[in-house]
């Protein structure tokens, strides 16, 4: 055994091990398994979160990953994409065939292609290599934030920003917003996954019912148009951010999260 092989061994343990929660109890702490091949990488991540009161479990490969999940379902899965044995996408094929658990996908695969099919495939959020552990722990409070098959609430707040779902008002830095019934579908869509990139696909499905010939165009001329109402400084924007040939992402963070 190499001593790359024998620090994985001292880190990954038993393959059965290392899942001891069940998600979400109280006094318990967010589990998260990490998955990727680069012992190193997921060395570092695992330290790093743990240091922030995480419970960690981690796998060597998609394989192991997936066993790793099924034995005890964690709150939150971190994968990378390109794996032996079983690589990322199918990982995330395998676990949204069952469970609406976050996915955080981190890969130096960050063509335009890659990211489309993790997200269309079930991914939440995509951070490429290298990242900012900044940027990663962002990312991760972002995803355990979101609540797990509850209902939907009837307003939604953030700085400066109320969305009353019921009424269908918006008010923004005090001033009330006038939205076409398109451009609050969106905004809606957008602000229930504060912090998650949304792919026009999703935005297609969900806005327009999935109407045949709509098209990325369509969706960026609404959005530019939401964004000339809403936004303080359009050019510069603080909610709405395009996520390049993917979509969008609402980046402001809710009240009381």
């Amino acid at each position: 055994m190499t001593s790359t092989d024998a620090a994985a061994a001292q880190e990954n343990g038993n393959p059965r091990e290392g899942l001891t929660n069940q998600r979400c109890r109280p006094g318990r702490r967010n589990k998260i398994l990490i998955v990727d091949d680069d012992s190193a990488i997921r060395a570092t991540v695992a330290q790093q979160l743990a240091s922030r009161d995480y419970d960690i479990a981690t796998a060597i490969d998609g394989e192991d990953g997936f066993d790793r999940f099924r034995v005890e379902p964690p709150e939150l899965v971190l994968t990378d994409l390109a794996m032996p044995r079983l690589d990322g996408f199918e990982l995330i094929r395998r676990i949204r065939s069952g469970s609406a658990v976050p996915i955080l996908v981190l890969s130096v695969r960050g063509a335009d292609t890659d990211k489309v099919r993790a997200l269309d495939l079930g991914a939440d959020d995509f951070v490429v290599k290298p990242f900012s552990m900044a940027e990663l722990l962002a990312r991760v409070r972002a995803q355990l934030r979101r609540p797990q098959a509850a209902s939907p609430k009837p307003t939604l707040e953030f700085p400066e920003l109320v969305i009353d779902i019921d009424r269908r008002v918006v008010t923004q830095g005090g001033r009330d917003v006038r939205l076409t019934p398109t451009e609050f579908a969106i905004l809606e869509l957008l602000a229930r996954n504060a912090g998650r990139p949304i792919t026009f696909d999703d935005l297609i499905a969900t806005v327009w019912k999935g109407a045949p010939g709509t098209t990325n165009d369509a969706v960026r001329f609404h959005v530019g148009s939401l964004r000339r109402k809403l936004e303080p400084q359009p050019a510069t924007p603080r909610y709405l951010v395009t996520e390049p040939w993917v979509g969008y992402r609402f980046m402001a963070e809710p009240l009381g999260a």
